[in-house]
């Protein structure tokens, strides 16, 4: 296949379904020193995702509300998915789109003010495709924490 556009620029984050975020949140950023860059919550005000800083526009999403007992599905504890950074939301997804691949969600902007779609590997993982534009939360974070590095 014959790309001038390369889509992926960058391992955006790893998303972990947690059973106790709480418990997650003490282990990486107390254990192994990750910084809080912002949190998300639901429509009723509950936690839903915390997103710790690992570099400029690479991080670890946690999400609060992983099931015991799940072993497979929506619920499981671990690595849920993986996001890849884009730097051309839309030229990635004619890409994707024309190379027959399939699309499992259309683009879409997200709550952090983010836009991607979702396909998936061959191995049936899914795959958040993310364009991170200056005022999504991610790119404020980066801004911030990098600054706060540059001043340590």
């Amino acid at each position: 296949m014959d790309q001038e556009l390369q889509i992926v620029a960058g391992l955006s984050h790893a998303a972990i379904r947690t059973r106790s975020i709480q418990d997650s949140l003490r282990f990486y950023t107390e254990v192994l020193g990750l910084r809080e860059a912002f949190r998300m919550h639901r429509e009723d005000g509950a936690l839903s995702t915390v997103y710790l800083f690992i570099a400029p526009g690479q991080y670890l999403e946690l999400f609060a509300f992983g099931a015991r007992e799940a072993v497979t599905g929506p619920d499981v504890i671990g690595i849920c998915h993986l996001c890849l950074m884009t730097k051309d939301i839309q030229a990635s997804y004619e890409t994707v789109k024309q190379s027959g691949w399939p699309i499992d969600r259309e683009i879409q902007h997200g709550k952090s003010q983010c836009w991607m779609f979702w396909t998936h590997d061959p191995d049936n993982t899914p795959i958040e495709i993310m364009e991170m534009p200056p005022e999504s939360m991610q790119a404020q974070a980066d801004r911030r924490l990098a600054l706060e590095t540059l001043q340590d």
